[in-house]
């Protein structure tokens, strides 16, 4: 790698590592940025998640030490997000490039729709294992396939279910999102992995700007204002990924 490409990477990393913690849609600067150094789609999209993995340790690891994580619901959310990434990331490893847009633009104007709809009313009940219902086991799984399929968005999808299903505050949501985020982009790396479709000198460089806006977006989430940045970035995200799709 040049001193300009490593540049690049820990510079976008610095800016997507911030936005996929906060709230969704870094993927979609460093996906480009990885092809553009000459990596071809599939191994862009499974190099791009060694950089996911170590920001999402990086986030989970601040927000435990800031007492605000939910460890037995969050792996119980990750158990069927985990069994629907080992899907999503095997059919991602032979599907043609086509197949990921369709996909994308369907799934970010149907997240966009529901995060456009009136707040819930909030149930201020701790959140606990029995609160979790079958739907949302369900909706787990297939927002985990989603995520392994591609990577792009897949925070706005997590952010709308748990905000809708489980009732819960954003930036409870945003914890509880980054928990699950965690063990199932782990589960596609693997998948990309033993396909030979990762390229670890790229993801590690790309890693270290992504750990580093990972840590500033945590002190950020659980600041008075929290919620607001959530909801404006997951938005701000979402029209941006159907604007670049749309023009190109």
């Amino acid at each position: 790698m040049t001193l300009f490409e490593i540049l690049a990477l820990l510079a976008l990393g610095g800016i997507a590592g911030f936005i996929n913690v906060l709230s969704a849609g870094g993927s979609m600067l460093t996906l480009p940025l990885l092809m553009f150094l000459g990596l071809p789609p599939q191994v862009a999209n499974g190099t791009n998640r060694v950089a996911i993995t170590l920001q999402s340790i990086t986030a989970v690891g601040s927000f435990y030490r800031m007492g605000h994580g939910n460890l037995m619901v969050s792996l119980h959310l990750a158990v069927p997000a985990i069994l629907g990434s080992l899907l999503g990331a095997w059919v991602a490893t032979w599907v043609s490039d086509a197949v990921f847009e369709v996909v994308l633009v369907s799934a970010m104007i149907g997240a966009s729709v529901f995060m456009l709809l009136p707040q819930p009313s909030l149930n201020t009940r701790p959140l606990t294992t029995d609160r979790l219902s079958p739907g949302i086991y369900l909706a787990m799984f297939v927002v985990g396939m989603y995520g392994g399929f591609i990577q792009v968005g897949v925070g706005v999808l997590f952010i709308v279910v748990l905000y809708h299903m489980l009732k819960i505050d954003l930036r409870q949501v945003n914890v509880l999102k980054v928990s699950i985020v965690l063990p199932f982009t782990f589960a596609a790396l693997v998948v990309f992995a033993i396909n030979d479709q990762v390229r670890w000198s790229v993801g590690l460089t790309l890693a270290l700007g992504n750990v580093t806006g990972a840590f500033i977006a945590t002190r950020v989430n659980m600041s008075k204002q929290g919620a607001r940045w959530v909801k404006g970035i997951t938005l701000i995200m979402v029209a941006a990924i159907l604007v670049r799709l749309i023009l190109y």
